[in-house]
């Protein structure tokens, strides 16, 4: 079995890695996690779309923009908590842009 991934699918995951400090540029602290978590979502979908418009293949197919969306969302979810957080980055991206004020004892 031969795998060959083109540069939009690489440049796809890459950029799904990225989306949960975009995710934190956008909203506050005080921002619930279920709204970052759709917010998340909606662009990883937005990312599977994108990757599989920018695929040099011959046709749209909508099942592969799916899976790229779950790809997508998974490993921004992963990334996230797997190196976002523990490095500090997810709170300085949210306190780069804060527009509501930081909560109490935070």
């Amino acid at each position: 079995m031969n795998v060959a991934l083109d540069r939009a699918y690489w440049l796809g995951l890459l950029i799904s890695v990225v989306l949960p400090v975009l995710v934190g540029l956008v909203t506050t602290r005080v921002t619930s996690a279920g709204t970052k978590a759709v917010l998340l979502l909606a662009l990883s979908v937005l990312n599977g779309l994108l990757v599989e418009v920018a695929h040099p293949g011959p046709d749209f197919d909508f099942g592969t923009a799916a899976v790229l969306s779950l790809v997508a969302f998974a490993t921004g979810v992963l990334s996230h908590f797997g190196l976002w957080k523990p490095t500090g980055v997810a709170g300085k991206a949210q306190d780069s842009l804060v527009t509501s004020p930081r909560p109490q004892g935070v």
